[in-house]
């Protein structure tokens, strides 16, 4: 059933035979009545149980959030993102399985980072998979920093994980600063950049220095703000505009979402009004960029604080 989204978005659900396909169906097209099955499937493998006994469009993560899965599977007919591999990859491992896990395991005891150092801390062992480690920096940072010349000057970068785009950072001049919730990450990231020129330390984006304090020249935001739950963006936001000095750029990149688009979390991709609340402290919107796949969608943006 790898092909059933494709189908479905070129409006050729018919040639499919699913289970109901010959009954009365009450799903709105044929379409989203082939992508619904799919749908439940790949959510409950995710932890997703049915909110109610007979509506059974409803699901709730481990998380709490819910989807309605219609409306899902009519976003998808219409050719909009998606955040997962529908029909093709669900027999293989889940690489968000374990961030998923821990996050539910920490969040339901009121702890909204704990489980950063846990993932961290289990990677090290074999026991768990840092989904969003690629081994590299991020491309829409190499992107960006190919396309400008480099200005050199003091670089933050925010939650450097493993330490891929602080090292890239610091290849294109930067005196670079890095930091991580997790001191495991940290360590991590030392061993594998030994005699690296970057400061790196464990630091609470929450909770910063003082002396961060519209002091960077650069702040990079890869996929931080929105790997904390949503009624935490807006601090979040808020401290990450604040490293910021006079004349500083910052750069974000994250997921994204429409307002009202469904969310498995982690992460809680942003939506426009969050990527754009970051010009909301003092800096000033340069561009932002609404990068759109077939199966992914992605906000890169920059911003500067003026001078004067």
């Amino acid at each position: 059933m790898a092909e059933t989204p494709e189908l479905a978005r070129d409006g050729r659900a018919g040639e499919l035979d699913w289970w109901h396909a010959g009954v009365l169906c009450p799903h709105p097209t044929p379409g989203v009545c082939a992508l619904v099955t799919l749908l439940d499937v790949e959510l409950r493998a995710r932890g997703y149980v049915h909110t109610h006994p007979v509506r059974h469009r409803l699901l709730t993560g481990p998380l709490g959030d819910t989807v309605n899965v219609v409306e899902l599977a009519g976003r998808i007919e219409r050719g909009l993102p998606y955040p997962f591999d529908l029909g093709g990859g669900m027999a293989g491992s889940d690489p968000d399985a374990d961030a998923r896990r821990l996050a539910a395991e920490h969040l339901r005891g009121g702890d909204a980072t704990g489980w950063f150092e846990r993932l961290y801390a289990e990677s090290a062992t074999g026991d768990a998979v840092v989904p969003w480690d690629a081994g590299a920096p991020h491309p829409l940072l190499v992107e960006w920093a190919l396309e400008r010349a480099g200005k050199g000057g003091r670089a933050l970068v925010v939650g450097a994980g493993l330490g891929d785009d602080a090292e890239y950072v610091a290849r294109l001049g930067y005196d670079t600063t890095a930091f991580d919730v997790s001191p495991s990450a940290v360590r991590l990231a030392g061993r594998r950049f030994p005699g690296t020129r970057v400061a790196c330390r464990a630091a609470d984006l929450l909770d910063p220095p003082a002396g961060w304090r519209e002091a960077f020249d650069l702040v990079v935001e890869v996929m931080t703000v929105q790997s904390l739950p949503e009624h935490l963006h807006g601090p979040a936001v808020e401290r990450v505009a604040g490293f910021v000095r006079p004349g500083g750029t910052l750069v974000v990149i994250a997921s994204a979402r429409d307002e009202d688009g469904p969310v498995f979390a982690p992460p809680w991709p942003l939506t426009p009004a969050e990527i754009g609340a970051f010009a909301g402290h003092g800096l000033v919107a340069d561009r932002i960029e609404d990068l759109r796949e077939p199966e992914r969608r992605r906000w890169r943006a920059t911003f500067h604080r003026p001078s004067g």
